[in-house]
């Protein structure tokens, strides 16, 4: 250490040492400080029962409000700065008042106040780390501009920058652009969520219209965002159009699979092949289409399973669609009664059977008619029709079975099953032959 900077550092600790003993160690910080700590002591006191009463109190219409319910919940988390904040309020005011030295407890009360705004407004935020971070980031910000260094920290990240050309880039730029972008990324998520509840709540338009308008408005919302975002900080958008469409260009070749999901899901809306709300069948896969994303389809079976089928295996593989032009579907029982049986009788008892369960409507009519003579029985044929596939179809044709089996039974019509006839006979001696008998010692 050579000697010009040994001076520079003595001097340095020289004034810290007296502004410590000017400020810190002096009766008026001292009772500053007391006061600081006493309010906080007061706070930490009153914050548990003050809470339990508050909540017990927080019914009927905050409970039935959720945006009120979350504030009240914010307000009680941060109760104990609250009550903090209020006493070295006081304290504030009356040392005006006296013309006492107050600039230590008018910076806490600053930063306690800051501080609180802060966090409640962060509670609004669904995302916990997104909040936290959004916190932080206000809060320090908002330190330093109280402490009055928020201009020399600004100049010192202007200080720190490269420049090619024309451009520069520096980390106060940086940080003005990740703020930028954050604030309004959010706010294009919050609008796009709003926008599609809204169009979920209309009556004028197909499940698959609101889906792929939701899904536009979102994209153009973001697209928007990031836009304003990069030119709010002055970064020209021109001078990044080579830098994108190389990016461009790379990720699209290297992640095929997911822009043909991203293509075949857009055609999927266009062309309200499958909307949500339709019963389908994929491979050895039945179920619902319960929403459609930009990548796959949520298709849920009746044993509440949720299969994540990729959009491009909807456009590429045969798919049954139930409910594709209306929500009519026709299905089936085939049963058999016996040849002694009165046929015309078994088939009024198989329409009552479909008439009588629930589900199936009533027009189209239920028919039966004979589909062939088996080996042991008569075989007839129910069809039936229903609106509502996904509600499930194998439980419906066994409660039309289970019907139909009480109304044949009641009126003694037979169900047969398979028979067959054994006949024995004894079996005749075969002829013995010479070379036979000579072989045999004859």
């Amino acid at each position: 250490m050579d000697l010009v900077t040994s001076e520079k550092f003595a001097d340095w600790w020289r004034w810290l040492a007296q502004w410590a003993n000017e400020s810190l160690l002096s009766a008026a910080t001292g009772w500053q400080l007391l006061v600081l700590l006493a309010g906080f002591a007061l706070a930490s006191l009153l914050v548990g029962p003050v809470r339990n009463l508050l909540a017990s109190q927080k019914s009927g219409f905050l409970q039935r409000h959720a945006l009120f319910s979350r504030g009240i919940d914010r307000f009680l988390s941060q109760f104990r700065f609250v009550v903090w904040l209020l006493v070295s309020f006081v304290a504030v005011e009356v040392a005006k008042a006296m013309g006492w030295p107050h600039q230590l407890l008018s910076i806490a009360t600053s930063l306690l106040a800051a501080w609180v705004i802060i966090q409640i407004a962060s509670g609004f935020i669904g995302n916990r780390a997104l909040a936290g971070l959004f916190a932080l980031f206000a809060w320090t910000v908002a330190a330093l501009n109280i402490l009055g260094w928020l201009q020399p920290v600004m100049q010192t990240l202007d200080r720190i920058a490269f420049q090619a050309g024309d451009f520069r880039f520096s980390l106060l730029m940086l940080g003005k652009a990740v703020l930028a972008l954050g604030l309004l990324l959010w706010l294009a998520v919050v609008l796009s969520t709003f926008i599609e509840r809204r169009l979920k709540d209309s009556n004028d338009l197909s499940p698959a219209m609101q889906v792929l308008l939701g899904k536009l408005v979102k994209l153009a919302l973001i697209v928007i965002a990031i836009l304003a975002g990069l030119g709010a900080v002055g970064i020209d958008i021109t001078t990044l159009a080579i830098f994108t469409g190389a990016l461009g260009f790379g990720i699209g070749f290297g992640m095929q699979k997911v822009v043909s999901n991203l293509v075949s899901g857009l055609i999927l809306l266009l062309d309200k092949s499958i909307k949500p709300g339709d019963v389908i069948t994929i491979g050895d896969t039945y179920g619902w289409v319960n929403s459609m994303g930009a990548r796959y389809v949520s298709l849920v079976t009746r044993n509440g399973i949720e299969y994540l089928v990729p959009n491009e295996d909807l456009i590429t593989q045969q798919v049954e669609n139930w409910s594709y032009s209306n929500k009519l579907v026709r299905q089936e029982v085939i049963f058999g009664v016996s040849y002694h049986a009165d046929i015309r009788l078994a088939m009024r008892l198989g329409i009552e059977a479909a008439n009588e369960t629930d589900r199936i409507l009533t027009e189209p009519k239920p028919n039966c008619f004979i589909r062939g003579f088996g080996d042991s029985s008569v075989d007839l044929i129910l069809r039936f029709w229903l609106h509502d596939p996904k509600d499930g179809v194998a439980n419906l044709k066994g409660a039309v079975l289970l019907a139909l089996w009480d109304k044949l039974h009641e009126n003694n019509i037979e169900i047969p099953f398979p028979q067959r006839d054994l006949h024995l006979r004894s079996a005749e001696p075969l002829p013995v032959r010479l070379d036979d008998k000579d072989r045999a010692g004859i």
